[in-house]
């Protein structure tokens, strides 16, 4: 199988160490342009988009496969194996913090550290856990979006990404929900809103950043908070961005933030 047609993989960047970032749910490579960039005279940058989603091959898509985040972690090694990335920075967007985190747990090697801008471990509350959304929450959510899929992308793309000075971030997050297959979509967003890995958190192996941002729908304080307290050595760092789009909406702080971790 060509991995380079299959996930849209496009290689940039003058440096030797590779540098990966993985998009978000709904999203595409093309939300990391205005942040790639200020890291490619350093690393090897290497973007892709996961199976259904950007440029990629949906024709390679099956159902079971991507029925849990662990199909979309293969997705991350497969890319590795065909270029032979080793000792990777990973910078993981919403979902892809905790997709990052099952690839290198599955195989350290490939990876050096993780950047991780605001994950999620768990979605759903419960006694003792806050993760901003009830089960109801979800359920309803996931149910919109098998009977109304536009009109679901169209209220939670401004709802996600906030900024409301900026209207033009909203429309963008919202163009890219509708442009993708809505029977992918809402199978990743069950893969993705029904998972719990805070489990997983404790067997992370690499030096990690947590990029928190200030007023996060889909990933409150709280969850950043937690995601700190149970990965040993990770650094947390509470952003003055808000949304949940950092890598859009603040770009600049977002930079900086990385390049204080890597630096």
């Amino acid at each position: 199988m060509d991995i380079y047609k299959r996930n849209n993989v496009t290689v940039r960047g003058q440096g030797v160490q590779p540098m990966i970032f993985a998009h978000g749910f709904g999203c595409g490579q093309h939300m990391w342009r205005h942040i790639w960039p200020a890291f490619e005279k350093d690393y090897k940058i290497v973007l892709f988009d996961y199976v259904g989603s950007g440029g990629s091959d949906n024709t390679a898509y099956n159902p079971e496969r991507y029925d849990s985040l662990n199909g979309y972690a293969q997705d991350v090694l497969d890319i590795c194996n065909a270029l032979d990335l080793k000792d990777c920075v990973f910078v993981g967007h919403s979902v892809s913090c905790i997709i990052g985190l099952l690839a290198s747990i599955k195989d350290p090697e490939r990876f050096s550290s993780l950047v991780m801008v605001g994950p999620s471990a768990k979605y759903i509350d419960e006694p003792g856990y806050l993760g901003g959304f009830s089960k109801q929450d979800i359920e309803e959510l996931l149910d919109t979006m098998e009977k109304n899929y536009i009109g679901w992308a169209n209220f939670l793309g401004p709802a996600i990404m906030q900024n409301d000075d900026r209207p033009e971030l909203a429309e963008e997050l919202t163009e890219s929900f509708c442009s993708t297959d809505p029977v992918i979509a809402r199978q990743f967003a069950q893969a993705t809103f029904l998972s719990d890995n805070r489990t997983d958190l404790a067997n992370a192996k690499h030096r990690t950043l947590i990029m928190q941002c200030s007023n996060d729908l889909i990933a409150p304080v709280e969850v950043g908070e937690f995601i700190h307290s149970q990965m040993p050595g990770s650094v947390y760092h509470l952003m003055q961005a808000t949304g949940h789009c950092p890598h859009l909406s603040a770009p600049d702080e977002t930079i900086e933030v990385i390049q204080e971790f890597l630096f």
